[in-house]
């Protein structure tokens, strides 16, 4: 009776050690796909899992050649990986010395949309003061895709100098909207529809009742600059704030533009606190 327990003592510790075990090599591999995500590396790691499939395929079908061949290439193989991989083993072990490694990917998310609001504000405040117009519409709920597509699609990367550079007078994008999806700007140059409202002051411009428009239609956030005055207004839910304040916006956008763990088709998924 006490061999069997004894028996049953080993089985369970070892399950549990090979769980711990799987559970590491599968965190080391996320750590490396995380490293080396985005870089050349990706198609490279392709390259490898091809000749890896090939030798497979050559040994099951008894292609002695080729076997030799695919033989010769994974036995030189992982000095050509130290090589070719270099730059990306260095900077892996640079984040490995640094901590950053091990970090929480949600800390580094957080940090990531507040550079994004920080950049927002920066630029408003930029075109604020020398009354460059602009109109920027940020994607909620409701999907903004026919309004997306009367624009010219950009898909980038959201920093305070494209923002700018995209509303300076007499270039190509400056009139039309700006609308950005998730942590992506989709497209500038976008046509919204025009508010019919008689509530709206005679003396604001078609800017200002084509955000109002598209927060009448959608659950949209937009932010308006007065190429006229430099005012700063915001709108959503088919209500405007005309002439706030750079702490107020920023108060809004991270109310407004939460970017949450969820993800929507074409960006991420917003949420209203």
């Amino acid at each position: 009776m006490e061999t069997a327990n004894f028996f049953d003592n080993i089985s369970t510790s070892f399950v549990i050690t090979s769980i711990i075990d799987i559970l590491i090599i599968w965190y080391v591999f996320y750590l490396i796909l995380t490293v080396i995500k985005g870089t050349k590396a990706v198609q490279l790691i392709k390259g490898i899992f091809f000749i890896i499939i090939g030798r497979a395929l050559s040994n099951f079908f008894d292609l002695t050649t080729t076997t030799q061949l695919f033989d010769m290439v994974l036995q030189w193989g992982f000095l050509a990986v130290i090589v070719i991989f270099q730059p990306e083993l260095r900077r892996a072990l640079e984040q490995l010395g640094r901590g950053s490694l091990f970090r929480s990917s949600a800390g580094s998310d957080v940090s990531e949309h507040e550079k994004m609001r920080q950049d927002m504000v920066t630029a408003v405040r930029y075109m604020a003061k020398r009354r460059i117009g602009a109109l920027i519409v940020l994607e909620k709920e409701t999907g903004l895709k026919d309004y997306i597509e009367t624009g010219v699609p950009l898909n980038a990367e959201i920093s305070s100098q494209l923002l700018i550079n995209i509303f300076i007078p007499n270039t190509p994008l400056h009139d039309g909207a700006m609308i950005i999806q998730g942590d992506k700007i989709a497209t500038a140059g976008s046509y919204l529809p025009l508010s019919e409202s008689n509530k709206i002051a005679k003396d604001l411009g078609t800017r200002h009742r084509a955000a109002v428009g598209i927060s009448e239609v959608t659950d949209a956030f937009t932010i308006i600059v007065s190429e006229e005055t430099g005012n700063v207004s915001v709108t959503y839910g088919g209500k405007m704030s005309k002439e706030i304040t750079l702490e107020k916006l920023e108060e809004l956008l991270q109310k407004h533009w939460l970017v949450t763990a969820g993800a929507k088709e074409g960006g991420g998924l917003f949420a209203r606190k």
